[in-house]
């Protein structure tokens, strides 16, 4: 199976975009492409990119346009892109948005389709500062709602599970107004392209998933 396109998912922090874009991605067997993964490997193997994105995401912030465009733009030259792939949580500014129209075109793309996941900000606040990552394998847990069996323990792999700097509760309200101010006016910009389709994502991940399928069809 291929997507033929480019899927983007939108939403803010603590929605549930990584989950699914991940799991839409294995059922049309595409590329999973999220700039968050990108930048963090990056600030983890100390690159040039990495020491000048580490402070601005720390305090919640986005990384300029030209940083992260050059590096989305390097990614979709690789051949397993050529049968469509997933954007998980890009683009995030109008600027970005524009400018991918623009690499998709030029790559032979036509229109994304563009799903926005929705949930309520205080569920979102209880999400995000419950959550938790495997330091091995980039599993995610919940404090909250899904917790590891044990605590500080990956229950896959034993791995000691952290916390990322942006995910603590004094960085959380600033990401989501981060997020309302720069990124929620991408909605109306793919609405007004007839390409966006809403979901609701405060259900259990198992209904959210099974409406994707629904609206991602794969060749």
């Amino acid at each position: 199976m291929a997507l033929n396109r480019a899927l983007i998912f939108l939403g803010p922090p603590g929605a549930g975009k990584g989950t699914q874009a991940k799991k839409i991605a294995q059922h049309c067997g595409a590329p999973h492409l999220s700039t968050g993964d990108m930048l963090r490997e990056a600030i983890s193997r100390n690159t040039e990119l990495g020491r000048i994105a580490r402070p601005i995401m720390e305090r919640g912030d986005l990384v300029p346009d030209d940083l992260v465009m050059k590096m989305v733009a390097e990614r979709l030259k690789r051949t397993d892109c050529q049968g469509g792939f997933v954007f998980d949580g890009f683009p995030r500014t109008l600027a970005q948005a524009e400018q991918l129209d623009k690499i998709l075109e030029s790559n032979g793309f036509g229109k994304p389709q563009v799903i926005d996941i929705q949930v309520d900000a205080g569920e979102l606040v209880k999400r995000i500062s419950g959550r938790w990552m495997c330091s091995v394998g980039g599993e995610i847990y919940n404090v909250n709602v899904a917790p590891p069996k044990v605590p500080g323990v990956c229950d896959r792999d034993g791995g000691k599970l952290v916390q990322r700097a942006d995910d603590r509760p004094e960085a959380v309200g600033e990401r989501l107004a981060v997020y309302e101010r720069q990124t929620k006016p991408l909605t109306d910009y793919y609405r007004r392209k007839g390409v966006l389709d809403v979901v609701d994502g405060a259900r259990p991940v198992e209904e959210v998933s099974r409406d994707l399928e629904k609206l991602v069809r794969c060749s």
